[in-house]
């Protein structure tokens, strides 16, 4: 993702030289606002991937589901008062109780599912980040933009700088076939992984503003009259 660094660096250059010169010398073209994890979150390209995650390794997901309801099974009857968690002395009683060693070992077969299908989800990302960056590019160019800022570089804009919606139209525009499966030896680079956990925290919100929408909607609509 170099194109990011350069427009950044980009930004921080051109603040200083606006600063420095006269208003008629100042540089000619738009300054941009954009957010690749909240782009790419709901891109086609990664919908598409995440659906083919979930078909591709379908009983890693299956095995986690249920190895999590054991794990779940084993620790419960240690919550005496049932706040979902243990405290001190339910954590002295439960790790001097054999289901301990089977909680241990139900971690270790958890972590290893999870690390495969957290890889797969990762290696998808990387490679629509790649898709992101020449739609970005396409977008720059079209719109004369001198410097595309991040939102948390920004401490005010104006709803026309974001530029999300033109990217992310770009991106479905020209859609990317995305592999699952990591090739040998793939390990997923630092931005990869950060931007992954950004993507699945946005999904999530998402998600919970949409169910919450809907119960709102469901309680707002009038009760059906019955009939005598």
């Amino acid at each position: 993702m170099k194109l990011f660094k350069q427009t950044l660096a980009a930004a921080s250059l051109m603040g200083a030289a606006i600063a420095a010169t006269p208003a008629a010398a100042q540089v000619s073209g738009n300054i941009a606002v954009a957010n690749a994890p909240a782009t790419i979150a709901f891109s086609n390209s990664l919908n598409t991937a995440f659906q083919q995650v979930n078909t591709t390794y379908a009983s890693q997901i299956t095995q986690l589901q249920q190895k999590s309801q054991q794990r779940q099974t084993l620790v419960q009857p240690f919550d005496t008062d049932g706040d979902g968690q243990l405290n001190q002395t339910e954590m002295q009683a439960y790790q001097a109780a054999p289901q301990a060693q089977q909680v241990q070992t139900l971690d270790q077969e958890l972590a290893q599912l999870s690390n495969q299908v957290d890889a797969a989800r990762v290696y998808a990302v990387e490679q629509v980040l790649q898709q992101y960056a020449t739609a970005l590019q396409a977008v720059i160019t079209q719109n004369n933009i001198v410097a595309v800022l991040s939102p948390d570089a920004t401490i005010w804009s104006n709803p026309t700088a974001n530029i999300n919606q033109k990217v992310l139209d770009a991106m479905n525009a020209a859609p990317t076939t995305v592999q699952v499966t990591p090739p040998q030896g793939w390990q997923p680079s630092q931005q990869s992984v950060g931007a992954y956990q950004q993507v699945q925290q946005i999904r999530l919100i998402a998600a919970r503003q949409q169910q919450a929408a809907q119960q709102q909607q469901q309680q707002q609509q009038p009760a059906q009259p019955t009939g005598r």
